[in-house]
């Protein structure tokens, strides 16, 4: 697995939490905000500057957010 920076990590495993409380809950606007917000840090994250993220490099970022970070049963590059 690819080292990723502690605040990218973060702001993925909130987006993944925010995510899933909006599907318990939908139509929450704080939720919508926040998730939207989340995204935005996500995808222009200072660490995406250094290099171009691939597909893959998204889907392991992906997987730190679901609960568990679990990256297992995935083909890795």
């Amino acid at each position: 697995m690819r080292p990723f920076p502690a605040d990218l990590t973060q702001a993925q495993q909130e987006w993944g939490a925010t995510y899933r409380q909006l599907a318990e809950q939908p139509g929450r606007t704080e939720l919508r905000r926040r998730l939207y917000r989340l995204s935005a840090q996500l995808f222009f994250h200072p660490y995406w500057q250094r290099r171009r993220p691939s597909p893959a490099m998204w889907w392991e970022l992906r997987a730190l957010g679901r609960p568990g970070g679990d990256t297992s049963g995935r083909l890795l590059r």
